[in-house]
């Protein structure tokens, strides 16, 4: 999957970027994979075409995750008593489905694979204590993973039958680790890294985990490092690249991990950028383009990655000089943005807003792909998650 995301979603992370960013820039559009500055005498058919997924009833929507024909996320308003609900919605607002299940105030849905849709949720049936849980396209199949000993879980991402997220409590020691699941609570696999504060998973695909965890910090600086996972703890390899005062990754896929990273600079921590790996530490390219500040790649689908820049919503095929603004796409009235996943087929969640201004309601956007990616079919694009 890959999906990555962060704080109490994938979009959590997202905003924890462009919090460091005092100007929203309008970015012109640089490049992409299928000749979007050709010339052409006829009219053409938009490259991605927007979807507004916030349906009547909801204030606020954001979506987190999809896979083919499936987008998932939650959203709040009239129609969910002003709580926040996991939310499924199937290519538009009419389509969606109120995930929340009997007994909880709230949850949030953050990945889909295959049918299932995981993320969390809180209410009187879990004591307010927040549970994962997983889904199969209804309120009614819900199936909750928090394991025993917990506190607190929460499922991030989705591939293959296999869950990843993070939890804590008495068998954590009270810190937060990074967990693998396998279809049950009783199968959870504690990936915490010996010698680590805390850690994170936030996305998981052809057996490999990602995400992050602290050091102890030996300077006035928080010491986060990317870290990418083969199913257990002892398997850790950290991504955290030389410069950089912490990094950390959200989404992976076809052999390429995405993230972000805090330059280090004179007097201090500099603006977030961008990160793609391919295999080491030492295989770190830097997706953000000169002249402009802030920027975090959350999501890949093996040759795109999907993000943020300068508060706009992403699109790069592995270079910064690739970049697309996505919100060129976006109807009159959305300027700030931000990208939470792409698919297989290309196609794009993620959310938008007027300017990014404080108290601002969003809504969920769906970029749907116009043209399929170049050398694969629909019907295997689907499939791959």
């Amino acid at each position: 999957m890959r999906v990555g995301i962060h704080s109490v979603l994938v979009i959590g992370k997202v905003r924890k970027a462009l919090l460091l960013v005092a100007v929203l820039i309008a970015i012109a559009m640089l490049g992409s994979d299928v000749a979007l500055s050709q010339r052409s005498t006829g009219p053409q058919v938009p490259f991605y075409t927007a979807i507004d997924l916030t349906p009547s009833g909801f204030d606020e929507t954001l979506a987190s995750g999809v896979s083919g024909e499936e987008q998932v996320g939650y959203g709040s308003g009239p129609a969910t008593g002003f709580q926040k609900h996991a939310l499924l919605w199937r290519g538009s607002a009419a389509s969606v489905v109120d995930l929340n299940p009997s007994g909880f105030d709230e949850s949030y849905a953050s990945g889909v694979c295959g049918g299932q849709q995981v993320g969390h949720g809180s209410g009187p049936v879990t004591r307010d204590a927040t549970h994962a849980l997983v889904w199969r396209g209804s309120a009614a199949s819900v199936v909750d993973l928090h394991p025993r000993s917990f506190d607190g879980s929460e499922i991030r991402s989705t591939s293959g039958g296999e869950f990843v997220g993070d939890g804590g409590g008495p068998a954590t020691g009270g810190d937060i680790h990074a967990l693998l699941w396998r279809g049950s609570a009783a199968s959870v696999v504690d990936l915490h890294p010996h010698g680590f504060v805390w850690s994170r998973a936030y996305g998981i695909s052809d057996g490999q985990q990602v995400g992050e965890g602290e050091l102890p910090t030996p300077g006035p600086y928080r010491n986060e490092h990317a870290l990418v996972w083969r199913g257990s703890a002892g398997s850790v390899v950290d991504l955290h690249p030389r410069g950089f005062i912490f990094s950390s990754t959200g989404g992976v896929f076809g052999g390429q991990t995405v993230g972000s990273g805090a330059l280090e600079v004179a007097g201090g921590v500099g603006d977030y950028h961008a990160l793609l790996w391919r295999d080491s530490a030492a295989s770190m390219v830097d997706l953000t383009p000169t002249g402009f500040r802030s920027s975090a790649a959350v999501a890949t689908n093996g040759e795109e990655q999907v993000g943020t820049r300068d508060g706009h919503a992403v699109l790069w095929r592995g270079s910064a000089a690739s970049v697309m603004d996505l919100s060129a796409f976006l109807p009159p009235g959305f300027q700030f943005s931000g990208a939470s996943s792409i698919d297989a087929n290309g196609d794009i969640v993620g959310f938008a807003g007027p300017t990014g201004g404080e108290g601002e309601t969003l809504h969920a956007f769906l970029w749907k792909r116009n043209a399929p990616r170049l050398g694969t079919s629909h019907e295997q694009n689907t499939k791959r998650c």
